[in-house]
């Protein structure tokens, strides 16, 4: 691990070598957009060349445990780290969404042993995912990818 400039206070996992797939649920495209220039910074801060990440997008959050878990099928990646956006609303189609991205995502990840980063923000207004989801403030996206090569790394 290393720590780097801005963020010295964070230990960064090395992920040289590491193979890393970003999937981004689209919903709410600009946010999606930060969150992912906040994954692919954390990438390339903890050392993981350009080559081994790719970036697939998929339409919202509900989508996103069958796409990580078919990224792992592939067998061409080491780690996922998912992106998305859930905003509570008046009905509880959050509630849904929500909780069965989360359990779905634990789910792919404890069946198949692969870290997946959780980068799906859950809020109650879109003021606060855009506070979250800023690369100056929240940078949620950076933390998700930091957290799934942390796991990646442990021995």
């Amino acid at each position: 691990m290393k720590t780097t400039g801005e963020r010295s206070q964070l230990l960064l996992p090395d992920g040289r070598g590491k193979r890393v797939a970003v999937v981004s649920a689209r919903f709410y495209e600009s946010l999606s957009d930060w969150l992912e220039d906040g994954a692919r910074r954390a990438l390339s801060d903890c050392g993981v060349a350009a080559e081994d990440c790719t970036f697939h997008r998929v339409p919202g959050s509900f989508e996103l445990p069958l796409a990580a878990r078919r990224l792992i099928d592939s067998g061409r990646y080491d780690a996922i780290v998912a992106l998305g956006i859930v905003v509570r609303g008046e009905t509880p189609h959050f509630d849904y969404v929500a909780g069965e991205c989360a359990r779905g995502l634990m789910d792919v990840q404890l069946a198949t042993k692969v870290p997946i980063g959780f980068g799906v923000l859950t809020t109650d207004t879109l003021v606060q995912a855009e506070e979250r989801a800023d690369p100056a403030r929240g940078d949620k996206g950076y933390g998700a990818t930091v957290a799934a090569l942390s796991v990646l790394v442990i021995h």
